[in-house]
């Protein structure tokens, strides 16, 4: 299916200068070492997972999503926040089988990270082993996904063109899993 006709397709209306509220934006103000005063935006979140998903038949589980920063559909890690209360093991569990419908034998919290330098929110990698699908995908709200599974030297490929949000998390969970070596 072409990307023009998938049904995962967003269809932008428009744009406005405002923000929606989806995403909060604080403004700090900050005096320098020299005394100086400025104010910086600040993107204000909490902690994200990104779960790098393998069956035991070395296939990486992904989901095909539109991602409206880029404007196109990406295959991605699933993920999402993890709730106040949560502990990371128990989001990238339930985030997967909401995503992809694939449970997971065991998970492994192998990086954490800041999205960025203007930005609170904390995100986590996590590499899931022995999944095997189980369910059909039940995302929520404002999710539409497709599960799509890819041989890991393809992912590995995939993830090195950088046609992803997450790389970072990618390169992460595929060095703890052992099929990428840090090089020195």
């Amino acid at each position: 299916m072409s990307e023009a006709q998938s049904s995962l397709q967003w269809v932008q209306l428009g744009e406005r200068r405002e923000p929606a509220g989806f995403l909060k934006v604080r403004c700090r103000q900050y005096r320098y070492p020299d005394g100086k005063e400025d104010d910086w935006d600040i993107l204000v979140g909490g902690r994200t997972v990104a779960i790098v998903a393998l069956t035991d038949d070395d296939q990486a589980v992904l989901v095909r999503q539109f991602r409206p920063g880029p404007g196109k559909e990406l295959l991605e890690l699933p993920g999402g926040l993890v709730e106040p209360e949560e502990s990371v093991e128990a989001a990238a569990l339930w985030q997967l089988l909401e995503e992809t419908g694939y449970q997971a034998d065991s998970v492994e919290v192998v990086m954490q990270t800041y999205l960025a330098a203007y930005a609170t929110h904390v995100r986590h990698a996590v590499v899931a082993r022995g999944c095997r699908r189980v369910a059909e995908p039940n995302p929520g709200g404002a999710e539409f996904v497709e599960p799509v599974t890819l041989p890991v030297s393809e992912f590995v490929q995939h993830v090195l063109t950088g046609q992803m949000t997450d790389v970072d998390m990618a390169l992460a969970g595929l060095v703890a899993a052992g099929f990428l070596k840090p090089t020195r």
